[in-house]
């Protein structure tokens, strides 16, 4: 079976005490005979017995040995049992936690792709709810197995030794629990599988609204999405009422099959006592542990329960385990440590997603240091465009150029590092100031950061905070406007001093006066060679770029400076009309 497989690999390191823990175990539960033969000694020498007193007398020595082995063995077999279960929580424990973090490890490391496929809620479901689940399976479901076919081995061989035909008649009713056992497997995996979809569904309902509580009050959706909510609760609710009554369907038989013991013995065990088959002691004995035979039989329905949520859980997060990001290094990739100089060209580069093409035959070239302003309408491909210098995505045919070469043939990280993006949805984390700034360099100074910080057009609000740059900001954000935020994240971006700075309509949420204390800063006041690529709709951004690109379409349909755009018919003229008029009118009306 591939999950049981898979478990055992991922066991590397922690083997050797989980096998040491499966020993014990083992060996612990082979304990439980010795107090039933020690008990059934006592009772035929110095209690059922005739001549019980004398050999009390006679032998008081053997009576306090038989005492003393059945409380040595007792704590021999607690003391081993303790240990067990510590070899069990180390191994497991230790297997987890290298899951868990390879799995966060192949997350992280995923392509853009990826994480369209896949909802936040759902990954976070694997990463917890479904990684308990693998762990009980090791510390719990495969220990309560081997323990119940260990105790359930020895008893029938001590059994044996007592009595055979005692034992058979035992022995006789097993057949019928491992039948009902199978019945409830079969139908046990399906309903499990459906419970953890619905598991999947309710936490990404969960995430989403919580997240995005803002946008359900801006629109005073709370009884909406609380219904939408109590939906998916309800199927989640349903599933595990389904999966709960496939257990019960199959137990009370489990149970009367487990419960006949105790009649199978009082009716075979009484006869062959009467025959003389069976001394008082012996019988004690059997009766005393025939608990070790009915309880592995009542735990195996559990067991395969926990077992067909193990399956289910555990192939979502193979699936993620084994999932490989397209977007990788080569092998013959260049690996310099020399900082790039933010040469950049397109060779005619088209680019689709899901069949769909989104850019045609893109060609030009920005040289080092330039500023180029990319615009034009909503779906016409610049976020798409910009995401292919770093590699968020591949296109499918032509060539992305960094420094002359083919991004391709560039070290992810190394790449990465020298490109920054400033995008207009902005992530802050729940830390200071400070700290999201210099997120890209936790090494940085902090009269840098204040730099950046003042080039960004942050500072002026940052100083006037409490704590200013040690301020604790919210999830994502929470208390910044959405300028202020935008700020942050260029200051950010600027922090490590990249090659190439992107900016994603980053100054869409700050007013003019902002704007042009930002773009002075970005003109005149780095102390680094950088190009900068800025999507951007306003014609005060794009008025001094060295170069203006329009796409239109997912091709380019017109390439030049502010004073060649406006001097010819086309999409930036008519931009440039429609604003200069708004502002004409705005004075007029002033």
């Amino acid at each position: 079976m591939f999950q049981i497989r898979w478990l055992w690999e991922n066991m590397k390191g922690t083997r050797r005490n989980y096998i040491i823990a499966l020993m014990l175990s083992v060996a612990c539960n082979g304990l439980y005979i010795t107090a039933p033969y020690f008990q059934s000694r006592i009772i035929d020498e110095f209690i059922s017995n005739k001549n019980a007193a004398e050999n009390l007398k006679a032998h008081r020595d053997v009576f306090l040995w038989l005492i003393a082995g059945m409380i040595g063995f007792t704590l021999l077999r607690t003391i081993m049992q303790y240990a067990c279960n510590m070899y069990y929580e180390v191994a497991s424990q230790g297997m987890i936690y290298k899951v868990r973090t390879h799995l966060f490890r192949k997350i992280e490391n995923q392509d853009m792709a990826f994480y369209d496929r896949y909802r936040t809620g759902d990954l976070m479901t694997r990463l917890t709810g479904d990684l308990d689940m693998v762990r009980h399976m090791v510390s719990w479901v495969i220990k309560g197995c081997v323990e119940s076919v260990a105790l359930f081995t020895a008893s029938m061989i001590y059994f044996f030794t007592i009595d055979w035909r005692t034992a058979l008649c035992i022995l006789s009713v097993t057949p019928f629990i491992f039948v009902i056992t199978r019945m409830l497997s079969r139908r046990a995996g399906p309903a499990y599988r459906k419970v953890r979809e619905a598991s999947s569904q309710l936490n990404t309902a969960a995430q989403e609204n919580i997240s995005g509580n803002r946008v359900v009050k801006a629109f005073a959706r709370e009884d909406y999405e609380i219904k939408k909510f109590r939906e998916r609760d309800e199927e989640y609710r349903s599933r595990n009422i389904n999966a709960a009554f496939v257990w019960l369907r199959y137990q009370p038989m489990i149970e009367i099959a487990a419960g006949g013991l105790t009649v199978v013995l009082l009716m075979c065990g009484g006869y062959f006592m009467i025959k003389s088959h069976l001394t008082m002691g012996q019988y004690v004995a059997i009766s005393g542990l025939l608990w070790a035979v009915s309880n592995p039989m009542r735990n195996m329905g559990n067991y395969v329960n926990d077992f067909h949520r193990f399956m289910a859980s555990a192939g979502k997060i193979i699936e993620i385990y084994y999932e490989a990001p397209k977007i990788v290094d080569r092998a013959d990739a260049a690996d310099t440590k020399d900082k790039l100089k933010g040469e950049i060209e397109f060779r005619n580069v088209s680019y689709s997603i899901g069949g769909k093409k989104i850019l045609d035959d893109i060609s030009f070239h920005i040289t080092p240091g330039e500023q180029v302003v990319i615009m034009g309408a909503t779906g016409s491909g610049k976020t798409s465009l910009i995401n292919l210098i770093p590699r968020f995505c591949d296109c499918d045919s032509g060539e992305v150029l960094v420094d002359g070469i083919n991004v391709r043939m560039h070290k992810l990280r190394k790449l990465r590092k020298n490109v920054s993006i400033a995008t207009q949805d902005v992530l802050l984390y729940s830390d200071t100031i400070d700290s999201n700034i210099a997120f890209g360099d936790s090494e940085l100074e902090e009269k840098y950061v204040k730099r950046c910080a003042e080039i960004s057009a942050a500072s002026e609000f940052i100083d006037k905070l409490p704590q200013g740059y040690d301020t604790i900001v919210g999830e994502r954000g929470v208390g910044l406007s959405g300028g202020q935020k935008q700020r942050i994240s260029l200051a950010r971006a600027l922090a490590v001093r990249p090659a190439v700075l992107i900016l994603d309509d980053t100054t869409s949420a700050v007013d003019m006066e902002t704007e042009n204390t930002i773009r002075e800063g970005l003109e005149n006041r780095l102390d680094f060679p950088c190009t900068k690529i800025m999507i951007a709709q306003r014609i005060s951004t794009s008025r001094n770029a060295d170069k203006i690109i329009i796409l239109e379409n997912g091709r380019i349909a017109d390439i030049g400076t502010h004073e060649e755009l406006i001097s010819r018919e086309g999409y930036y003229k008519q931009i440039y009309e429609l604003q200069s008029g708004m502002n004409a009118e705005s004075e007029v009306m002033g």
